[in-house]
């Protein structure tokens, strides 16, 4: 049976729609101004037809890959030097001597402004991070084994899961796809979220950097934070929980 015409260009919409990122049924059937319940069907179908990948409530566009970190890097970059300066003053004061930089292109930033941060223990997942800090007058460098993303080339996985629960820090400056004052930090995917989640509970305070387009998105998992976690955008600092 062919496709109606008005089905055919609904579905030629939610396509061009989940070419961003991903999407929920809801968020989708309010942009397109129907019900959900049709989104649903639409979304079986597609997925059926191999046009879509269903998520957690959701879906996103087959072959949709995160932006490579050197892309990512060139994005908002004013917005995210302002960020990492901020972020220093989470590091002043004699009481923060370990801390844990999340693999990102913001906490990149950060990273290089505290290369000569002899008195510092950074703790990271992040290969780039890594190799910015390991320098002879830089921090002493702990870096966190596992599985390697192509994307944000930072680790997850069990052995990343086994490492993390054996840690503490004093502060965890952690990035994140996505940014929620209710919800948390949003990943694509559910090992990005438990790396996240686990680092959040092994930190005595927890510091998201994530510009303000980070707000609002939709993703597959969300990892909860702590009570009292900040969130530094370009527009200063917003205490959550």
């Amino acid at each position: 049976m062919a496709i109606r015409t008005g089905t055919l260009r609904r579905r030629e919409d939610i396509l061009s729609l989940l070419k961003s990122g991903t999407w929920t049924i809801a968020r989708l059937a309010a942009e397109l101004g129907t019900s959900e319940s049709t989104i649903r069907r639409d979304l079986r179908e597609m997925a059926e037809s191999g046009d879509v990948i269903r998520t957690i409530g959701g879906a996103t566009a087959a072959g949709y890959v995160e932006p490579p970190l050197g892309q990512r890097m060139e994005h908002n970059a004013v917005a995210k030097d302002t960020i990492a300066t901020w972020a220093l003053g989470h590091l002043a004061g004699s009481s923060v001597r370990t801390v844990f930089l999340d693999a990102g292109s913001t906490t990149v930033r950060l990273a290089d402004r505290i290369r000569d941060r002899d008195d510092l223990t950074v703790v990271t997942r992040g290969l780039e991070i890594a190799l910015a800090l390991a320098h002879p007058r830089g921090p002493k460098v702990i870096m966190i084994g596992g599985e390697v993303s192509t994307m944000s080339h930072g680790t997850t996985g069990a052995l990343s899961d086994h490492a993390l629960g054996r840690i503490h820090v004093d502060v965890a400056f952690l990035g994140a796809d996505a940014v929620d004052p209710r919800n948390g930090l949003g990943e694509p995917t559910l090992d990005e979220a438990r790396t996240k989640e686990l680092i959040a509970e092994r930190a005595r305070s927890v510091v998201v950097l994530a510009d303000s387009s980070k707000s609002g998105r939709e993703v597959a998992a969300w990892a909860p934070m702590p009570p009292g976690w900040v969130w530094i955008d370009e527009h200063g600092s917003h205490t959550h929980g």
